[in-house]
């Protein structure tokens, strides 16, 4: 499948039933979501972009968020500022193409072009996401602390890097 761009396109409200399944679809790396409650944290975000139609996706926000994630919520109470990757999904047919990376150097550029130098994430440690602890590791991004979250079902390593 080979997307219309591969710039990344905002993301609109409602979003489209295709990018809900996709985040659906990694349900137990990103927590499965409502139509209602995806348009609601597009609303929120700094940052919510797309390539192609539902090829990948990637939802941030900054540290003045009004968002209740356990993950958001341990870096606000550490960080003053900072940008918060929430999601980030690549549909299995396109995996290798390099758009999580174009996702998150747009991301940066954003991040800089309203005065952040930090952006933050977790990353599943249980449940393992080995393609995901490569994928960071490679971006360069470092952890900064880890916990047990959902009364123990996941453990997350939480990451920083300084752009």
């Amino acid at each position: 499948m080979r997307p219309m761009t591969i710039d990344p396109q905002p993301l609109t409200v409602p979003v489209s039933l295709a990018i809900l399944a996709l985040n659906n679809a990694h349900s137990i790396e990103l927590s499965r979501l409502d139509a209602e409650r995806l348009d609601s944290l597009v609303e929120q975000s700094l940052y919510a972009r797309k390539i192609g139609t539902v090829e990948a996706f990637l939802l941030a926000y900054d540290h003045t968020a009004r968002y209740d994630s356990p993950n958001y919520l341990w870096f606000s109470q550490r960080f003053p500022r900072f940008v918060y990757i929430d999601r980030v999904a690549v549909a299995p047919a396109v995996r290798g193409r390099g758009y999580a990376r174009l996702l998150y150097s747009d991301l940066f550029d954003k991040a800089r072009s309203v005065a952040h130098n930090l952006v933050v994430c977790e990353v599943n440690s249980d449940p393992p996401n080995p393609a995901s602890e490569a994928f960071h590791a490679r971006m360069a991004f470092d952890e900064v602390g880890r916990a047990s979250i959902l009364h123990g079902r996941k453990t997350v390593r939480y990451l920083a890097r300084a752009i």
